[in-house]
């Protein structure tokens, strides 16, 4: 037979397939014996009413059904409880024993007594996990009681693949039963998986392929049903070949076990609870049979969750962890989305997750662990190392649909120089099922080999949870040491990455951004999830600077911390990479919704608090009106407000009614201002033409609005430029075609871009003509379902143009765009990204410039040349598109998987052009990102309310000078004392000496990193110097007298 190998092999796969031949093979021989029935397995059935999870003590006083092997359960995301009786037959003394059940869906072993033990997972996938052991040597008679919590959903939820998911399935129990385990035919079937995969594996010329080709056959010829003595001698076969050694030049790879659990995405958040505790007790079980097996496990959310509903089966990860099996890793709140959260979040994940691990596990993570998120942010590297991690670990490149990523093993260089030892596991994946085909990809797909001859193999079921199964540790066992493969041992993922950084030579550094050539739709699905995350980053922001102003001001305002944190961590939770970005199901963000809900009144209280606290408000005669300006440089702006009494405040009477457009002029940075009562010098003007176009007219611009709401012309009056070129239009709708190749949620593909419509032509209508806020109002049919409500907005002394949109979208994968063209030449535009911004080609000269035909920005996206440049902002949108000289927004995407009614609905946004003199580099863009997004805040004050010696003097508490290439994000108390924290990022990439002046009585200033650890000491006097280099972050501390 060994002549024809292709027969031999197929004979091979049969001798353990699952097939029409498992009666006879291999499998017929792992469970000899079974028992079920009601003489030896009593099943009772508590079925929880309305889909609710509930906790073991109030299941254990269910009433309890008699229940039986194929009696159905159900509906999708119900659970049920079932009390399980069972006695071992007397005959079977001696034998090991195990309960197998198999409900097709998860399950929770529970002891009589409440104690979680062991996770179930039910079918016939690679993940199935059914056995549940009950004796290693049984007496016979015994008799037992456990439970069982039956989720009526998969691992993978209630879909087909992606696909939204059914509510309304039924799960049928078809095992229920005792099983004696025939140990010798178990290792053998691990045995011959190892060698049948040599033998497929490797070349057909090898000679270690053809040695276990030779050798598993001879185990098939040899194997006698129901006869163990032959098995016994396959064994001996099998050591037998198991004996050829490698030699020392071999690649060394490090084994971790892994169960990468989704925060949430086909399942919500409340069964993600349960899947941490199925998962866990597993490995815990596992941790006790194989001493060499290690487990890393990261995201701080969910061992809170662990420790907050399973306390048992925290001190035991906690034990294990000590003992170093179970390994805290990552550093971080959840394994969150680098695309779309502020600077400031990613550095509050890692506060959080850091100062998590340490409380308790006693010490920090060294390995940023990231394996599944859709792209990484260039201030990562600066990021994670302020944050006391020095690694850093993900294989989602490997998952580029055009170009291959072209490292293994690697410095990653952030925006500033910062630079982090990077691995991805040459395997590609972080779900290894620990086979020979994998061992041999980390060697083929290693591109570093040069530099180190070392990788990492992250195996065990995931996504879905699970982990690792006996299997996968046992092949690992039979691989450590052979002839024709690398060398395998399970160890520290610590471990492994301090040898890559000790002792690797020469490795390459990749600068910049890791953008991900997939899932680039994620910037845009679920729009009014992205809108409701930076909104709740801004709020949050606010809250604690108006509040550290009350500290500094010593009144008796109490900082709410403790809230702040709750808040911060509910933000953070939505950050989760399958939430934010919009690939999770309906059910997730019906949780998030309400998430960010709660967060948006409680944040909106505890500010409307912070700033009562700051101004106090008198009777009508004795009011003015005070404007709170939370940003570090001086503003002027127009603000909407209810028409007041009792105040001087003058200005343009709203024609909608109820409230006043106010100029508010030079409003200091970082204060307390009242309104100055001025005349309105360079108001705005709206005219119209004979062709019934719109010209709205300030001193700084001129734009032209044709009767379909397109901009045809836009000028700089100074210079009587034009910036929309001639026969282009601005402010143009298009929809494109938007059907990827399978991630419907995540993906859009470049093929988008050759399939689109204009939407529709607006009627535009004269609402507000100054003088100081001209509005045009702009209708449109989108489509035959879809319609668009937009307020074109130039206030006076602004050479901003501002877009607010209400959209009705009612689409099936379509993707909704603005577009604008300008007359800039530039072969880069620049982006927004997280303290700080990144260039990216306006062209496609390579397949790496083309593969960036979707890119993420945050608040802004420059186009600019010599002299000049036009900036597209935005308050909610992430995703960006500039080729040659056009700018698109992308606004509303209409996926159908895995959520049906993804984006479906109503729609506010607002978007703006800003035109500037000067390249992007020269201007003030950052900033004006920021105004767009932080409006200042109009509050009624008591004449008094601020300072009694001097009532209408602003408040200022910082005043920043001589870098106005330098943002302070952000300002809060310490985590562990008093003391007010600053947080300061270099915006434009250069040099600084930033000013930081300030009349608080300060008593020591220190730098500190993102974990408010105090490094050098630094001079305070009235203020303080601070040197900052490219795209710098940094910190201070101030302990005020």
């Amino acid at each position: 037979m060994l002549k024809y190998r292709d027969i031999t092999v197929q004979r091979l796969d049969r001798f353990t397939s699952r097939d029409q031949w498992k009666d006879v093979n291999l499998h017929a021989q792992l469970y000899p014996k079974v028992a079920g029935g009601e003489e030896y397995v009593k099943l009772e059935v508590f079925s929880v009413p309305e889909l609710r999870r509930i906790p073991f003590e109030e299941a254990a006083k269910g009433a309890f059904d008699k229940a039986e092997v194929n009696q159905q359960f159900g509906p999708s995301w119900s659970t049920h409880w079932f009390r399980i009786q069972v006695k071992i037959p007397s005959e079977w003394k001696g034998e090991k024993v195990e309960f197998h059940w198999d409900g097709n869906g998860e399950g929770l072993v529970w002891t009589k007594h409440g104690v979680p033990v062991h996770g179930l997972t039910g079918g016939t996938g690679g993940d199935r996990r059914v056995e549940y052991v009950l004796a290693e040597e049984a007496q016979g008679g015994e008799e037992m009681e456990f439970y069982i919590e039956h989720a009526c959903n998969g691992m993978f939820g209630n879909g087909d693949g992606i696909s939204a998911p059914d509510p309304n399935r039924t799960y049928r129990l078809t095992t229920a039963h005792l099983v004696t385990v025939n140990e010798t035919a178990i290792q053998l079937l691990y045995d011959f998986q190892v060698i049948r995969a040599i033998a497929k594996e490797l070349p057909k010329e090898s000679n270690q392929g053809a040695k276990a080709l030779y050798t598993a056959n001879e185990i098939v010829n040899a194997f006698r049903r129901e006869d163990v003595e032959s098995m016994k001698r396959c064994r001996e076969i099998a050591k037998e070949f198991f004996k050829s050694r490698n030699g020392t030049s071999q690649h060394r790879i490090t084994a971790v076990g892994h169960c990468h659990i989704d925060t949430a995405w086909l399942w919500p958040y409340d069964e993600t609870k349960r899947k941490v505790a199925r998962s866990w007790s597993t490995q815990l079980r596992l941790m006790e049979k194989y001493p060499e097996f290690t487990f890393v496990c990261s995201q701080a959310q969910q061992y809170e969750w662990l420790a907050h509903y399973y306390p048992e089966l925290f001190k035991q990860v906690q034990e294990k962890a000590k003992s170093g099996q179970f390994l805290p890793i990552g550093g971080t709140w959840v394994e969150m989305d680098c695309n779309v959260p502020s600077g400031e979040a990613l550095c509050r994940q890692f506060l959080f997750g850091q100062r998590f691990f340490e409380k308790h596990f006693g010490h920090r993570c060294k390995i940023f662990w990231l394996p599944d998120t859709f792209g990484y942010s260039a201030q990562l590297p600066q990021i994670v190392l302020q944050s006391g991690l020095k690694y850093f670990f993900t294989q989602k490149l490997s998952w580029n649909n055009i170009n291959k990523f072209p490292n293994t093993s690697f410095y990653w260089k952030g925006l500033d120089g910062s630079k982090v030892v990077t691995h991805m596991a040459p395997s590609e994946t972080y779900n290894a099922q620990a086979e020979v085909s994998e061992l041999l990809n980390s060697v083929k797909n290693n591109r570093d080999l040069p530099y180190t001859n070392e990788s990492l193999l992250v195996f065990g079921n995931g996504d879905g949870g699970g982990g690792p199964l006996p299997a996968m540790i046992e092949r690992l066992r039979r691989m450590e040491d052979i002839d024709g493969l690398p060398k395998v041992t399970m160890g520290s993922a610590n471990d492994f990455y301090d040898r890559l950084a000790t002792e690797s030579r020469d490795m390459v550094t990749w600068k910049g951004e890791l953008y991900f050539e997939l899932h680039r739709g994620t910037y845009t699905s679920h729009a009014k999830i992205k809108k409701n995350n930076r909104t709740c980053e801004l709020l949050l922001r606010e809250i604690e600077m108006f509040a550290c102003m009350n500290l500094l001001r010593k009144n008796n305002y109490q900082y709410p911390q403790e809230k702040l944190s709750n808040l911060w961590k509910s933000v953070l939770l939505n950050q989760f990479h399958d939430v934010l970005p919009g690939s999770s199901i309906e059910l997730v963000y019906i949780d998030a919704r309400k998430i960010y809900q709660d967060v948006i009144v409680e944040a909106s209280k505890l500010r409307q608090e912070a700033l009562d606290a700051l101004c106090k408000e008198g009777n009508e005669a004795q009011n003015e009106l005070m404007v709170f300006n939370s940003l570090a440089w001086d503003r002027t702006e127009v603000l909407a407000v209810e028409k007041l009494t009792g105040t001087q405040v003058t200005g343009q009477s709203s024609k909608e009614g109820g409230f006043n457009y106010i100029l508010a002029k030079s409003v200091p940075g970082a204060s307390i201002h009242p309104i100055e009562v001025t005349e309105v010098t360079d108001p705005v003007s709206i005219t119209t033409t004979s062709d019934g176009s719109y010209v709205m007219h300030n001193k700084n611009i001129a734009a032209t609005i044709d009767n379909e709401g397109r901009l045809i012309s836009l000028i700089d009056v100074a210079l009587d430029r034009e910036l929309v070129p001639e026969g282009s239009y601005g402010n143009v709708f298009k929809i494109f075609d938007d059907c990827p190749l399978y991630w419907d949620a995540w993906d859009v593909e470049i093929y988008h871009l050759e399939k689109w419509d204009y939407a529709g032509k607006g009627e535009v209508k004269l609402l507000e003509e100054g003088p100081i806020r001209g509005v045009l109002e702009v209708k449109y049919q989108l489509t035959p379902r879809s319609t668009c409500i937009q307020r074109i907005i130039l206030d006076a002394s602004s050479s901003r143009l501002d877009f607010e949109c209400e959209v009705e979208w009612n689409e099936n994968r379509q993707f909704l765009k603005v577009e604008f063209p300008f007359d800039i030449s530039s072969d880069f535009a620049t982006y927004e990204t997280q303290f700080g911004v990144i260039q990216r080609p306006t062209h496609t000269n390579t397949s790496w410039d083309m593969a960036k035909f979707e890119v993420c920005g945050h608040k802004f996206a420059d186009l600019s040349e010599y002299g000049y440049g036009v900036a597209l902002l935005n308050d909610s949108k992430y995703g960006y598109a500039v080729h040659e000289n056009i700018m698109r927004l992308s606004l509303i995407r209409a996926p159908k998987a895995p959520d049906a009614h993804c984006d479906i609905g109503h729609h506010e946004f607002r978007y703006a052009v800003y035109p500037h003199r000067g390249s992007f580099l020269e201007s003030d863009v950052v900033r004006q990102g920021y105004n767009f997004n932080v409006p200042l805040i109009a509050k009624l004050a008591a004449t008094n309310g601020i300072q009694e010696t001097s009532p209408r003097a602003p408040s200022c508490f910082f005043t920043l000078s001589n870098a106005d290439n330098v943002v302070l994000d952000t300002v809060k108390k310490a985590e562990d004392s008093d003391a007010i924290v600053l947080r300061f990022y270099e915006a434009y990439g250069g040099h600084a000496t930033l000013r930081v002046n300030s009349s608080l009585s300060v008593r020591r200033a220190t730098s500190c990193n993102i974990l408010e650890e105090e490094g050098e000491e630094l001079e305070w006097n009235d203020g303080l110097e601070l040197k900052f280099t490219a795209f710098q972050l940094r910190t201070v501390k101030l302990e005020l007298n």
